[in-house]
């Protein structure tokens, strides 16, 4: 049986042994046979002077992680543990081989003071314009992550710090790629928000001399600001961006380019004016489109049941005739727009029924099982009532109204067509018509109650039918004289009292409920809208859907399922309202006759425009006079037109930032690469570039499309001011005037960002970061022992690899796997998979072993000895590798350590990296992955069995057996052969960086062939370590042979043979003797 054949079998069953608990439980031995002598001896010897060597190492210790025990307990690390010593307050005394040990030396501090060390690093990579440069030396390609505009409006919250920070994770990661990134930012600066902060400033007086263009001034001065501010913030996160070419939406550039942009669509057909309901903010007196609202959870609306008396039938309908006081029963949760009615809609294929209300069994005070459900009168005013239900809804009305209904006729919808019934209001007549497949049984009465002027549903069957669109309400959602009686009552308020109060008198109130449901509400005021028919201007979305769902196709979505989101929004779209009443935004292009009101609106109306406003800014619209905005040909008419007043939607404004950024800027590329924003830009920004970018060129403006999730407080809840769980990004970097704020800075904050899948909503809190901070400091002080350990490196003391110990060659096979999968996860943007690789591996995994064990041949071993040289070229490798790898998500820590670089590094071309932006993403070294598979199960099992020998060490210091681990001597018996024989190669390596004694961190190893001779009395602790169910590792400790080495803390028989050197062990006697090296001499 050979290694490869034993480690390919140890290797799985192994690691399951580990993660299951299946060792054999460890026993304890009587250690008090051993013999006092020795160890009172070795005690004693143990507080001579010489042990006390190094006073000032203990810093140096990297940490450790999770472990089974304390290491400060159960470990030794040689002469570093003096430095502990004189931490506790022993008195110290300087040794006389002090100035042989390799100490760390660096000026890399533990501690970040990231709130002086970031901005340090900020201004270093400003003065020597690290980002453009390194982008424009790059020749890897082209990479444009385009950046979606945050609202000029208000401070930066930490939904923003999340997009901002995984936007420059991206970048950065690229850079090192080799790509030329270019990442321009950008700002939303019109629209409502801004408009109303600035009328808000303004008293009552100062509002009313307020003209528009002096609003537009205030409010473009406000939203500069704005911008200045929020860019200093992003440049404290550590954003690397063109900051000195941003795009702001109102740049006169940009606008002309949008311009252009609605110019192409309204060119093609796909702009046109009409009249139809459209979502309205009476709070904000203007039209919103679908991204503008939001629906909160627990919205109470008024429901009502109502009838509506049956007036006259087909001549081929004989229902009035078998059934008088016939009447259709309606449901709305809109009461205030019965006065609009202009028909019930059924659906053809539903089954119907005339159902008798049993009116000796209603109970009208019913309302005492629900105190705010009411029954109408008309269920005990009529003898005999006869009303119009769905078939499947009878059960669930009988519940409903508290009355039996039986069940007289049923027809299908389609038979009840053109019947015709009187308006409970004015009574007026109006049609039964069919309806489509939104009316069903899922609630209601399967007839809908239908307004034209207040649904897009009714709107479409009123087109059908020739309706008329009703729709008597004001801009401040206030009745009409066209509503009569309800004349300037608030719809949403008294006015919806008045029309239940009216249906009440007339006796057609079948019932008033209480209904909980979603409601659309201005996302800006917070306050309730209404679906209102207005005159605006539509981008029809249906004369290109087709394309648009085509060009989704193309795109690279992440998370996957963002597809079926944004598919299923754009292919119930039919129309977007692009229009809106306000004063701060970009103009809607377009003249009206002053007596037909037609508008004028053509290629060279538009040209003209876009040509002025490229060189005055939109401004212009409302400081020119008609005859100088007109084309030369159209001048002499210029008296009987006039200017719009409507300007275009915010997300008609952002949606063209491929147009006025992408297609109009020096090397950037349309499509972009990249779009990344958080989930709600599905029916927002990413949505109105898509519709944009195809209406006008047939393809998606982006390659790929990156959503994130919403940030939340630690216990999931939505951050509130009113609940005060806002957690502000500013604080979290500088830290705040209150004490509990502490100052964590950016790299904190963006590990954070890498820790979470941002494909769902994230949790951030005090405990969050924390946590982060901690694993910041461990990271930070891994970085360090690296540097420290590296003060006299040279790239000419590089061992080969064939020359390397294998415990070198595993740890550069570690180091290579774990590059290897973090580039993966780059490229598929899961950095949480990078933060969990790092923390795994280069907090816990790399400090617990190799750097562990690695400190005895780097301070003892020799400064120039080969040993210690194949240490140094390995950590080396992990230094440049993990500082790398980092770099994108925490950039101050990477530059920090770069710019302590021991050595100068060069990359391919042969330009020295003064930055580790210039230095390149890590090379696949495909030689360090060859590690053959055998040795990867072995070295596997050799760190299992390192745990379980940590395991039976702990019980001999416990026992007071041995003080620290190099006062043990371990035994090892294996019962399978291969693996005893490869155990005691091991022992016997000529290579002392491979020797069991090493890795264990023991001063001997000794490996039985049998276990017939182990007494208690030589060997008092053991224990048991099970590879497989019948393979063996049977572990003993003892104290250690000889004495112990005043230079390294071995035990060694070989102390006292030297005359020159007494307390050494031979290895130690061997540095010693040489000559010392100067930078050794000068520690």
């Amino acid at each position: 049986m050979d290694y490869s054949t034993l480690f390919s079998k140890l290797s799985t069953p192994t690691k399951m042994a580990a993660q299951s608990s299946s060792y054999k439980a460890l026993s304890l031995k009587n250690c008090s046979s051993f013999r006092n002598t020795t160890a009172i001896s070795l005690l004693h010897f143990r507080r001579s002077s010489s042990a006390k060597l190094l006073p000032f190492l203990s810093s140096y210790c990297t940490h450790s992680g999770t472990e089974y025990y304390s290491s400060s307990k159960r470990r030794s690390r040689g002469p570093v543990m003096a430095g502990k010593g004189k931490s506790e307050g022993e008195k110290q005394e300087d040794g006389k081989y002090k100035h042989t040990i390799d100490l760390p030396k660096t000026a890399f501090g533990l501690r970040a003071n990231s709130v002086v060390r970031e901005p340090e690093i900020q201004r270093l990579w400003d003065e020597n314009q690290v980002f453009s440069k390194v982008s424009s030396r790059n020749n890897g390609g082209s990479f444009v992550l385009h950046d979606g505009p945050p609202y000029a409006n208000g401070d930066l919250h930490m939904g923003h710090a999340l997009n901002k920070i995984l936007k420059d994770i991206i970048n950065r990661y690229k850079l090192l790629q080799n790509f030329q990134v270019h990442y321009v930012p950008g700002w939303d600066c019109h629209g409502l928000p801004i408009e109303l902060k600035v009328l808000q400033s303004l008293d009552q007086d100062a509002r009313k001399e307020l003209t528009p263009i002096k609003l537009r001034a205030k409010a473009a001065k406000f939203a500069k600001t704005t911008v200045k501010n929020q860019m200093a913030a992003f440049k404290r996160f550590g954003v690397w961006a063109d900051w000195d070419h941003p795009y702001l939406t109102l740049d006169p550039e940009y606008e002309a380019a949008q311009i252009e942009v609605f110019g192409q669509m309204a060119l093609q057909g796909y702009i046109y004016r009409g009249r139809k309901p459209v979502h309205w903010s009476p709070s904000s007196r203007t039209a919103l489109a679908e991204a503008e609202l939001e629906y909160p959870e627990g919205h109470v609306s008024k429901s009502i049941y109502v009838k509506f008396r049956l007036g006259s039938v087909p001549n081929s309908c004989k229902l009035l005739e078998d059934f008088p006081n016939l009447g259709l029963a309606i449901w709305t949760t809109t009461p205030w727009t019965i006065p609009a009615n202009a028909a019930v809609a059924v659906n053809s294929k539903l089954q119907y029924a005339v159902v008798e209300v049993n009116s000796s069994s209603v109970d009208t005070n019913a309302s005492s099982t629900n105190k705010e459900k009411r029954l109408g009168n008309v269920l005990k005013e009529h003898d005999k009532l006869y009303l119009i239900v769905a078939l499947d809804l009878v059960p669930t009305l009988e519940a409903k109204w508290d009355s039996k209904l039986i069940v007289k006729t049923t027809f299908t919808g389609a038979e009840i067509e053109n019947c015709r019934y009187v308006h409970p209001v004015d009574s007026r007549e109006c049609p039964v018509v069919i309806g489509g497949d939104y009316i069903t049984t899922e609630s209601g009465t399967g007839l809908v109650h239908t307004a034209p002027g207040h649904g897009q549903e009714d709107y479409v069957t009123g087109l059908k039918y020739g309706l008329p669109v009703i729709s008597p309400v004001n801009d401040e959602g206030l009745f009409t004289e066209e509503a009569g009686q309800f004349n300037g009552l608030d719809v949403l308020g008294n006015g919806n009292i008045a029309v239940i109060e009216c249906l009440e008198k007339n006796s057609s109130m079948i019932m008033v409920e209480p209904y909980k449901h979603k409601y659309p509400y201005d996302w800006r005021t917070k306050k309730p809208t209404i679906f209102r028919a207005t005159e605006q201007w539509f981008a029809s979305v249906e004369g290109f859907r087709d394309a648009a769902m085509h060009a989704i196709n193309q795109v690279t979505w992440t998370p996957s399922q963002a597809e079926n989101r944004i598919t299923s929004m754009t292919s119930s779209r039919s129309d977007w309202c692009i229009s809106r009443q306000r004063t701060w935004g970009v103009p809607i292009p377009v003249f009206y006759h002053v007596d037909t009101k037609e508008p004028l609106m053509n290629e060279e109306t538009i040209d003209h425009i876009k040509s002025i406003i490229s060189q005055k800014g939109s401004d212009a619209w409302w400081y020119m006079k008609v005859e100088e905005l007109l084309p030369e040909k159209y001048r002499d008419e210029a008296s009987n037109y006039v200017k719009g007043t409507d300007t275009m939607d915010v997300w008609f404004d952002s949606g063209s930032s491929w147009a006025a950024v992408l297609g109009k800027r020096n090397g950037l590329s349309y499509p972009a690469d990249l779009y990344l924003e958080g989930t709600d830009q599905h029916r927002g920004w990413f949505q109105s570039s898509l519709l944009t970018s195809v209406a006008t060129n047939g393809k998606a403006p982006y390659r790929g499309v990156i959503t994130h999730g919403f940030v939340l407080d630690e216990r999931g809840f939505k951050m509130s001011k009113s609940l005060g769980n806002v957690v502000d990004p500013r604080t979290v970097i500088e830290g705040g005037k209150d004490q509990k704020d502490v100052s964590f800075g950016a790299d904190v904050l963006r590990l954070w960002v890498s820790s979470v899948d941002y494909t769902g909503d994230v949790l951030i809190g005090a405990k969050v970061l924390r946590q982060m901070s901690d694993i910041y400091r461990k990271l930070r002080g891994t970085l360090r022992f690296l540097l420290g350990n590296l003060h006299d490196w040279k790239d000419d003391y590089v061992v080969p690899y064939s020359e390397l110990p294998m415990i070198d060659q595993y740890a550069l096979f570690q180091l290579e796997s774990v590059t290897k999968n973090i580039k993966e996860s780059y490229d598929n943007y899961q950095f949480f998979k990078i933060f969990q690789i790092i923390q795994r591996f280069v907090v816990v995994d790399l400090s617990n072993f190799y750097l562990d064990v690695a400190k005895d041949r780097l301070y003892v071993g020799g400064s120039s000895s080969a040993t210690r040289r194949s240490c140094q070229t390995v950590l080396a490798a992990h230094l440049l590798n993990i500082v790398r790898v980092i770099a994108p998500i925490l950039p101050h820590l990477a530059e920090d350590v770069w710019q302590s670089l021991p050595f100068p590094y060069t990359i391919e071309d042969g330009h020295t990296a003064k930055f580790v932006f210039e230095s390149r993403w890590p090379v696949l070294n495909e030689r360090y992955l060859s590690f053959p598979e055998e040795e990867i199960n072995f070295w596997g099992t050799i760190l299992e069995l390192r745990t379980e020998v940590n395991k039976v060490l702990e019980i001999a210091r416990t026992s007071k057996l041995i003080g620290s681990s190099l006062e043990a001597k371990i035994y090892l018996h294996a019962s399978d052969d291969v693996l005893l024989r490869r155990l005691l190669d091991m022992c016997a390596s000529d290579n002392d960086a491979d020797t069991l004694h090493r890795i264990f961190l023991t001063s001997q190893v000794e490996i039985l062939s049998s276990l017939e001779n182990t007494e208690s009395e030589d060997i008092p602790c053991t224990g048991e370590y099970l590879i497989q169910e019948n393979n063996k590792v049977w572990i003993g400790v003892s104290r250690a042979n000889g004495l112990k080495c005043e230079r390294c803390w071995n035990f060694s028989l070989q102390v006292g043979n030297y005359d020159d050197h007494p307390s050494l062990c031979g290895r130690c006697h061997s540095v010693v003797s040489q000559p010392i090296p100067a930078l050794a001499a000068a520690g």
